[in-house]
């Protein structure tokens, strides 16, 4: 992923992620703990006891090479496994500790997640260590931790605690702390409707193969103003998404038709809640702009473009209960809420491969539907106007989150053919 990070200062880094974190319910007030390492040795780190959800830079603590520490507050309790993280592996610079709703559970029935259950999880978490239990804040807590991360590992399930993720630096340490999250919530929200499936190594290095192809380069490429207010619609609507789950760091795509079948669209490799709207690559006449790497599915988006004129915006993305039906192969029944099914009408699943170049995808681009679930994959909303296909995404990630939750209760009722004839005839016809 392009850093964009590295003339900001640790403290306002800090601050940030963990902001990101607590608003997204992944720590709670009391809870987790973030340090950078910087090129002199000196560790900044969060204070301990302070209100995770309104820490300023002016609270971070700055634990030097020598052992003074610089700050206001104590440094977190959990300042000796951090310590110990950069003593055993120099090329860490960043370390998150949390306590993830999701992956305390696994921590508490002492599992580690299994990361094929999405395409690029594998690639982006590494394999996943295990640490365990010992005393919160104690050495031998370090101890079991540094060993763990002595054997190459980046991400750590605590035992019956939380888990620990390092990185090259903070932006790489929350794509790895998010990305794992995402796929213990997608594994736990799936098991209550069904049994997930597990794409296997193969499928996955299939995948990265056949996504690595780049579209042609143009030549030059103007930006006049109505093209630079669909930049900024994109990028908007990328933050609304990390902010409330809809999409993770790692994994998320967002185009907008600009005329005839040119469009702009995400690019590849660029962290998506630090997307600028000089991030976002122009596509005319099947080139890219220029010095640009777009999204690695905008061929997909292309050819919906060229057979749905009606398209105008595409969201791909992953989020957490949606992506439960399509690692199950559960039916995702949009008849059960009504004025759900009135925007997204019956949604489709499609098998994994489905989506790679190499094969036929006219379940995917011909006739698109609004919405479509690739599995183990994405889901795929289409609109005309960009904040209309956002809300249909909201609206179906809602759709699916009712229904997760409402299985515990007993089977789902749909509405009859007769009452959605009736709701076609009033709102679709």
């Amino acid at each position: 992923m392009t850093n964009k990070i590295s003339l900001i200062h640790p403290r306002d880094q800090i601050t940030k992620i963990i902001s990101r974190i607590y608003k997204r319910g992944m720590t709670t007030t009391s809870g987790g703990n973030i340090s950078i390492i910087d090129n002199n040795g000196d560790i900044w780190v969060t204070p301990s006891a302070v209100d995770k959800g309104s820490l300023r830079a002016s609270d971070i603590i700055c634990v030097k090479k020598d052992g003074r520490v610089i700050g206001k507050h104590k440094p977190s309790s959990e300042f000796p496994f951090h310590k110990a993280i950069y003593e055993a592996r120099p090329d860490i610079k960043s370390v998150i500790h949390a306590h993830p709703p999701a992956l305390v559970s696994f921590s508490i029935v002492r599992q580690i997640p299994n990361t094929n259950i999405i395409s690029q999880a594998k690639h982006v978490c590494g394999p996943i260590g295990y640490a365990k239990y010992e005393l919160p804040g104690s050495e031998k807590l370090g101890d079991v931790i540094s060993e763990e991360f002595k054997k190459g590992f980046k991400a750590i399930i605590m035992e019956n605690h939380g888990t620990v993720l390092g990185g090259s630096d903070l932006t790489d340490a929350f794509e790895r702390f998010e990305a794992l999250e995402f796929c213990a919530s997608t594994i736990l929200y799936g098991s209550q409707i069904g049994k997930p499936k597990y794409l296997t190594d193969a499928q996955i290095e299939k995948f990265e193969v056949q996504a690595t192809g780049v579209l042609p380069e143009m030549e030059s490429s103007s930006h006049p103003s109505d093209e630079v207010e669909k930049r900024l619609e994109i990028k908007n609507i990328v933050q609304r998404s990390c902010e409330q789950g809809l999409m993770i760091s790692s994994y998320g795509t967002v185009s907008m038709r600009w005329h005839d079948n040119d469009f702009l669209i995400t690019p590849t490799g660029v962290n998506r809640w630090d997307l600028d709207i000089e991030d976002i690559v122009q596509v005319k006449g099947g080139k890219r702009e220029a010095g640009k790497k777009p999204s690695r599915a905008s061929w997909i988006h292309q050819e919906i473009y060229k057979n749905n004129p009606d398209v105008n915006s595409i969201i791909m993305t992953q989020s957490p209960y949606l992506m439960a039906f399509g690692v199950t192969g559960s039916y995702l029944n949009v008849r059960t809420i009504p004025e759900s099914w009135i925007f997204l009408q019956d949604i489709r699943t499609v098998k994994y491969g489905v989506h790679f170049r190499e094969n036929n995808n006219s379940e995917i681009v011909e006739d698109c539907a609004t919405a479509l679930i690739i599995e183990n994959d994405s889901v795929i909303i289409t609109g005309d106007k960009l904040l209309q296909t956002f809300d249909y995404l909201e609206v179906a990630e809602f759709s699916a989150k009712s229904i997760v939750l409402g299985s515990s209760l007993g089977d789902m009722v749909p509405i009859n053919d007769e009452q959605v004839e009736e709701l076609r005839k009033k709102f679709l016809s």
